[in-house]
């Protein structure tokens, strides 16, 4: 199957005191003991060199022997961090004192269904002083997967803080998102289901990778997707160096599942084939099959064997794409599949396509922005009643990775997807749900303490209110009194919290033809400096709309290829909301002579100091020098006409330098860059109010050579 990326937008963190204080790893550490861990004295750090030990030089060449045999098998991928751990803790066994080694161990139980032993090797990694900044993101994920979320947070806002400008730019999306996903996580925790989760055991699961359930209509039988070898030599696939996927099936023997063994028929080969989906006649399976890449077939069971699989309908895949998990709709005229084809919201989204009276494919449709993220989704399964669909997502209000969630099509659109809960999801990956004929048992995939070795295939039983609650899992036992379970769950039936909005709306234009541009949309909050939203302008109207609940101040930053950057700031009290802002937003081209208004750039009254609400916009403009690597500009300050002209053309002129000075701090040259104080000769608006000296008081940046 596809690997999973994560998208990295750009943003930049303060250069004040935090980059000013973390020049070097070392100071970095040094803050982290003062700070965060003053109870922690750092261990000596013992090096595999003779100088350690001294009297011991067959133990050593041994140990460091296989530290090394780890760290290939480490890096030839997740196929071979078993092996590489077992190499890992022979070494341990002769030095575990090792700061290296121990950051090492608990990087591999990341990987493992053990991951709740990660957390041990690296703090111990912290203690002994591993020099690089990675443990603590690694620590986070650690206290992330064992349901330690506020210290999770701790780690990643202090990773995030100890990041250089150019780091940030690449990694602060995912750190925000692993923060959003620990704060979704305890408020799903704080509510469980009444559910038992339970492992469909060995009969069924291997110590390989067991995925991807699908039944046939009356439950009796299961298939599904296994890594375990098949044949007598089975092929390993490079990219993740596991065994090549085949399908196998499972019979329900009274309340039991017989052992699992391969699909009968001409289904499994020497390439990939993993179960995709299934008709709701049970006589159509569909697998997504192949080596690079992978497209979608469906094989017919006839005389009690499964066919060849055939390719599907030309509508249904495009070439260079994959297509991994399809379902369809009772009559079989209505199709939902997931597809990273273009025009979707970013890697994989969920797709639909309708069969005419001829039986061809209509042209396929995004299901819209209402389902599909940023982030991937997979792994669908629709209901009985052909408007319940399941799905897994990233995005959404995931507790880590993949979540599984539930939406409904109802009065001509999809609501709003809702997280099926806690113990069901979990900071794992929680993929392929499927739900039995009763509606009182579903399976899934995840990887959990009790697994058998990689991810297994577990059965939910949803309880009734009046039985207690009963979970097998030692991390998933968090309270008694419970609520029934939220899948059954109707709109009707939820709490409607209606919150107080000012709605900014309006076009995106070219500034010189009138003609709308698309263009990304970045929402934040200033003060947390937080990427709140991201989202385009319609395509064939430039159209945006966003809501924006009082007592925040908001930077709006609008971007398009070939444009210059717009910025806005919406400062909203808490009493100022229930309005409607019409503001249509023009955009110059990248030409010599352009200039902008930096619209949130602050400073305080008199002073010539950044204020952190600042750095947002200063995160995209250092991203634009980087992206135009032969712009040069000038950066302007502009005053109103209070005081003095010497004084303020001296305060206009230490604010523009104060810009220059945090682009070249971040890395631009300073031959791309210069600045100039104009006080108040340059008025935009009369000084004769307090709203035209307020937009006076401006720093603009103009292109002098390009």
């Amino acid at each position: 199957m596809a690997v999973i990326k994560e998208k990295n937008p750009y943003f930049i963190n303060s250069p004040k005191g935090i980059f000013n204080l973390l020049k070097t790893i070392t100071s970095v550490l040094i803050l982290w003991a003062f700070i965060f861990m003053p109870e922690i004295t750092y261990a000596q750090n013992k090096e595999f060199t003779r100088a350690f030990f001294p009297d011991d030089s067959k133990g050593l060449r041994e140990a460091r022997r296989n530290v090394r045999d780890g760290d290939r098998l480490f890096e030839l991928g997740v196929g071979n961090i078993p092996m590489a751990l077992e190499y890992y803790l022979k070494a341990y066994d002769f030095n575990p004192d090792n700061a290296r080694l121990n950051m090492r161990i608990g990087d591999c139980y990341l990987n493992t269904p053990q991951v709740d032993k990660s957390v041990n090797y690296l703090e111990r990694a912290v203690e002994l002083n591993v020099p690089t900044l990675e443990i603590y993101y690694l620590l986070g994920l650690a206290y992330q997967q064992n349901y330690r979320f506020d210290e999770a947070i701790e780690q990643f806002i202090f990773y995030r803080q100890s990041l250089t400008p150019q780091e940030a730019i690449q990694q602060r999306a995912i750190i925000d998102r692993r923060i959003a996903e620990c704060n979704h996580a305890k408020s799903l925790v704080k509510e469980p289901l009444r559910v038992f989760i339970d492992n469909m055991g060995g009969a069924v699961n291997s110590e390989f990778d067991d995925y991807s359930p699908v039944l046939s209509p009356d439950g009796g039988v299961m298939y599904f997707t296994s890594r375990r070898p098949l044949g007598r030599n089975p092929r390993i696939d490079r990219n993740d160096h596991k065994y090549f996927e085949n399908i196998f099936m499972t019979r329900k023997v009274g309340e039991q599942w017989s052992t699992a063994e391969p699909i009968v028929g001409k289904i499994n080969s020497r390439t990939h084939e993993a179960t995709a989906g299934i008709l709701p006649d049970g006589q159509t399976l569909y697998v997504y099959r192949g080596d690079k890449g992978g497209d979608l077939f469906e094989s017919t069971f006839d005389k009690g064997s499964w066919g060849k699989p055939q390719k599907l309908p030309r509508a249904l895949r495009s070439r260079g794409t994959q297509e991994t998990s399809i379902v369809f709709t009772s009559d079989g005229n209505r199709v939902y599949f997931v597809s990273d084809r273009p025009g979707g919201f970013g890697g994989k989204d969920i797709w639909t396509a309708s069969r005419n009276e001829r039986g061809r494919w209509s042209e396929p449709v995004n299901l819209g922005s209402t389902v599909n993220t940023e982030y991937d989704e997979e792994s669908l399964y629709l209901a009985p009643d052909d408007v319940t669909l399941y799905f897994s997502s990233q995005g959404h209000n995931s507790m880590g990775g993949f979540d599984i969630f539930r939406t409904v099509f109802r009065n001509g659109r999809w609501t709003r997807p809702e997280n099926l809960g806690y113990p069901v999801n979990s900071p794992a990956d929680d993929l392929f749900f499927v739900m039995g004929p009763d509606e009182k048992t579903a399976w899934f995939s995840t990887m959990r303490v009790d697994n058998y070795g990689g991810s297994d295939i577990y059965q939910i039983t949803f309880l009734g209110p009046e039985k207690p609650l009963i979970m097998p899992v030692a991390n998933d036992l968090i309270a008694a009194a419970v609520r029934p379970p939220r899948i059954n769950m109707m709109e009707s039936e939820m709490e409607i919290i209606t919150i107080p909005m000012t709605f900014l709306r309006g076009r995106i234009l070219d500034d010189q033809t009138n003609e709308p541009v698309i263009a990304v949309i970045e929402l934040y909050d200033n003060e947390t400096e937080a990427l709140l939203a991201e989202f385009n302008s319609g395509a064939e109207t430039g159209e945006y709309v966003i809501s924006l609940p009082g007592g925040k101040n908001y930077a709006i930053a609008v971007q398009a290829e070939d444009y210059l950057f717009h910025s806005e700031n919406i400062n909203i009290s808490e009493s100022d909301v229930n309005r409607e802002i019409i503001n249509d937003i023009r955009l110059k081209r990248v030409e010599v002579g352009q200039s902008i208004v930096l619209r949130n750039i602050f400073f305080d009254t008199g002073a010539a100091e950044l204020r952190p609400e600042s750095y947002a916009e200063l995160g995209i403009l250092y991203k634009l020098m980087v992206d135009n690597p032969s712009l040069k500009i000038e950066i302007s300050g502009h005053t109103d006409n209070v005081g003095s002209a010497g004084l303020n053309q001296r305060l206009s002129e230490r604010r523009a330098r104060a810009v220059v000075d945090f682009l070249i701090e971040r890395g631009i040259d300073r031959e791309r860059l210069t600045y100039k104080g104009y006080g108040f000769e340059r008025p935009i608006a009369s000084n004769e109010t307090a709203e035209g000296r307020q937009m006076n008081r401006r720093t603009e940046f103009e292109i002098i050579e390009k």
